[in-house]
């Protein structure tokens, strides 16, 4: 569900959206969920002053709130 929403407006933010990968990763700090676009999409993902970044971050957080499990959202380049 987690991974479906970050997606989902991953896709919705960047200009070519079949260039969206996540990738999920289990650690000790939680699940990590690796998200890659493409190298000039990369600042709409994290928008100014990481604002957009951490609005992906809340509504994770909020989705992932009522099963407990601790989510992480990485962007990469």
């Amino acid at each position: 569900m987690e991974r479906d929403l970050v997606e989902y407006i991953a896709k919705s933010l960047v200009d070519d959206p079949s260039a969206v990968s996540l990738t999920e990763k289990e650690t000790e700090r939680g699940i990590v969920l690796e998200l890659r676009v493409a190298s000039g999409d990369v600042g709409k993902v994290i928008g100014k002053f990481g604002r957009v970044a951490q609005a992906i971050r809340t509504l994770l957080m909020a989705s992932a709130g009522r099963s407990g499990t601790r989510y992480l959202l990485e962007i990469l380049d």
